[in-house]
């Protein structure tokens, strides 16, 4: 098992990105769908955390930023993944996984892991658009899928990956005055540098908290 060499939850924040949160009216099902039509200059951020050694092939993956178009407002589904896993147990993470042969995109891994893990028919799925690809110190290439998501809708986590399934606010997520960033030395890397938005009891870092903060970017242009 991958043990982190650090908790990032201890970590002292280094500061906040600060921005203003997006407009609620830009946040509705409506709106969301619009912006992803539009073909807006923009700029995704780039973070000093390390990337995957070159010498590794990076391998393909593919996440579903499930936005829930719950009546009180727009959320994001998450998951907590089961602490027995291999690699980033017990974190914060969008259903989604490693890309599979017969695949036939990034946007079917992303609806059939989300399928396997959560039990969210994709019925429900209503593609949007995708995010830049990020690539993560675990040496995968992963692609955000952004859906709006449809209620009502059962879900049935697999036990094996996912310990707990939860939903935050997207109006949270996408205010900079809730992206704090954090740092520390690490003896074979240097400074790393990474985003986290503790969202009550959840704490949200790494490639989660990035994705959403490129979400972030896009949706306020």
């Amino acid at each position: 098992m991958v043990t982190l060499a650090f908790d990032p939850t201890q970590l002292p924040v280094a500061g906040l990105a600060g921005e203003a949160g997006i407009p609620a009216a830009r946040l509705s099902p409506e709106a969301l769908r619009a912006r992803f039509i539009q073909t807006l200059d923009w700029h995704p951020e780039s973070i000093d955390e390390p990337r995957a050694d070159a010498a590794h092939k990076l391998r393909r993956a593919a996440v579903l930023v499930a936005l829930v178009a719950r009546p009180e407002g727009v959320t994001v589904l998450l998951t907590r993944r089961t602490d027995h896993l291999k690699s980033h147990a017990g974190q914060i993470s969008f259903p989604g996984g490693r890309a599979e042969e017969l695949d036939s995109s990034p946007i079917e891994t992303a609806l059939r892991e989300t399928e396997e893990e959560v039990g969210l028919h994709r019925r429900h799925i209503e593609i949007i658009g995708v995010l830049p690809d990020h690539a993560t110190v675990t040496a995968y290439r992963i692609t955000p899928v952004v859906a709006l998501v449809q209620p009502p809708f059962d879900l049935r986590p697999d036990p094996n990956e996912v310990a707990e399934i939860f939903e935050v606010p997207l109006a949270f997520l996408m205010d900079g005055l809730h992206h704090q960033r954090r740092e520390l030395d690490l003896p074979e890397s240097g400074r790393r540098s990474f985003y986290s938005m503790p969202y009550e009891t959840y704490f949200i870092w790494g490639a989660t908290a990035t994705i959403l903060r490129n979400l972030f970017h896009f949706l306020r242009v």
